[in-house]
């Protein structure tokens, strides 16, 4: 019997702590500020940035939404968010990809201060995570993945997790957080030889490589927890996981769907984590 995770409801339930925290703060005459940076008029991109507008209002978040005028190079993007990192007023940065062509979130990441950098696009950040150093965020959808599996009660300790993709924004990421929490952690990737093997090992399965229905149910072991992070559209419109949620329903015991699984508990990271950084900035 495969349990399906509602995202939703773990984010609304971060989200009402969230909207408390940022009360207090608002009180206090701190009001958390995020600062969206959008450099490309990608429909995607836009959408999603609209549901972070969304949210930020409704815990109380201040979100100011800057859209560049195409074309825009790399130069223009460092200089936007090297400003924004200087506003006291501003306490959380986004900058949201895709990027232009000839710009790199990884080197325009870098101009963003680590104490505002609420979705891990510097890799000083990363790099911080890795060391074990405190002062920085994950990337929001890596730290959605812990939220759920916390929520759901899931055990790390000693467990085996196998994280299917290595990019910076949530495989690797991902895969430093389940260490932290002393999981014992495969990362894989399209040079994995025998990937459906390597999975039938992982007792949590997290599912982050951007292939649509890549995980079949000959990658699933009887009971696993399966944490999908594929948001893959799909021809009509719509969205697809990375994970064949058909094929593995009956044999995984836990699931995340898409849509509706990570992708809501991300946005919530997000605003948790701006209001986070302005209780920081208001303690100092």
């Amino acid at each position: 019997m495969t349990r399906l995770v509602d995202g939703r409801a773990i984010a609304a339930a971060s989200a009402e702590q969230t909207a408390a925290a940022a009360a207090r703060l608002r009180a206090a005459r701190t009001v958390p500020g995020l600062a969206v940076l959008l450099p490309t008029g990608d429909p995607g991109a836009a959408w999603y940035v609209r549901s972070i507008e969304r949210a930020a209002a409704r815990a109380g978040v201040d979100c100011q939404v800057y859209r560049l005028p195409e074309p825009v190079g790399p130069a223009e993007i460092t200089g936007r968010l090297a400003g924004l990192s200087a506003d006291p007023a501003v306490h959380g940065i986004i900058c949201q990809t895709p990027l232009p062509p000839g710009a790199a979130l990884a080197a325009v990441g870098q101009a963003i201060d680590v104490a505002k950098d609420v979705d891990g696009a510097n890799p000083a950040s990363l790099g911080r995570l890795a060391a074990g150093l405190p002062g920085a965020f994950p990337p929001a959808t890596a730290a959605a993945v812990l939220e759920i599996l916390r929520h759901e009660d899931v055990a790390l300790r000693g467990r085996r997790a196998v994280v299917v993709g290595r990019s910076v924004v949530v495989g690797k990421p991902t895969a430093l957080l389940l260490l932290a929490e002393d999981a014992t952690v495969t990362i894989c990737h399209s040079r994995t030889r025998d990937l459906a093997a390597v999975c039938r090992e992982a007792e949590v399965l997290v599912a982050a490589a951007g292939r649509t229905g890549l995980i079949g149910a000959d990658h699933v072991a009887p009971g696993a927890v399966v944490i999908d992070v594929g948001t893959n559209p799909v021809p009509g419109g719509g969205l697809a996981g990375d994970v064949d949620a058909a094929a593995v329903t009956g044999l995984a015991g836990l699931l995340t769907p898409v849509p509706g699984g990570v992708g809501p508990v991300t946005t919530a990271m997000l605003i948790q984590h701006t209001v986070q950084a302005a209780g920081h900035a208001a303690a100092r």
